[in-house]
């Protein structure tokens, strides 16, 4: 297997302060805003936001973790999913929740992750950011805020590293390496 390095810890910290900026300008401000993060590496994601936004707003808003695994649809035959705990310690009804997640890729999380968010309540938007999108999409689906697009081969896999699950933050492109 090789491996490349495409953000880095400082990479990572900057890409977030940036969307940090970019949320607050789409939503003026943090009054009725939500973050959801997508378990597993979505919620600390959402979190590190949640930090920044405080850090320019004074203000952080709410953050909520998300588990999609029983409304994903691409699970058949595969082993079960392992379950954890959904936390939104706040009404979504009315609220602009920005969904977020780490790689977007063929948007069947986000599509799941909508489903899922409907059983809390009805927002009044949902808006998605995400850390990485790696394109091929499946579904009409689009990140309103992207930390960056990585190009990437079908064969190819991104690997999103944090440091509360991993013990370090770093974003590598993962080849399988062919032999014949």
């Amino acid at each position: 297997m090789a491996t490349r390095t495409i953000l880095n810890a400082d990479e990572i910290r900057r890409t977030l302060a940036r969307m940090a900026h970019q949320v607050l300008e789409h939503n003026r401000g943090v009054e009725g805003l939500a973050l959801v993060g997508l378990l597993t590496r979505g919620y600390p994601i959402a979190q590190r936001l949640a930090t920044w936004i405080e850090t320019i707003e004074g203000a952080a808003p709410p953050v909520g973790a998300l588990d999609i695994s029983l409304y994903r649809d691409d699970l058949a035959g595969k082993m079960r999913p392992t379950i954890h705990r959904t936390d939104i310690p706040f009404p979504i009804e009315g609220r602009r929740v920005v969904l977020i997640d780490d790689v977007l890729y063929t948007g069947r999380s986000i599509r799941a992750a909508m489903d899922a968010l409907t059983d809390f309540g009805r927002a009044s938007s949902i808006q998605l950011g995400v850390l990485v999108d790696r394109g091929h999409r499946e579904l009409p689906i689009r990140a309103d805020f992207v930390g960056k697009n990585i190009p990437t081969a079908r064969d190819e896999e991104v690997a999103v590293r944090l440091a509360e699950i991993d013990g370090a933050d770093e974003v590598l492109i993962v080849n399988s390496v062919k032999t014949a």
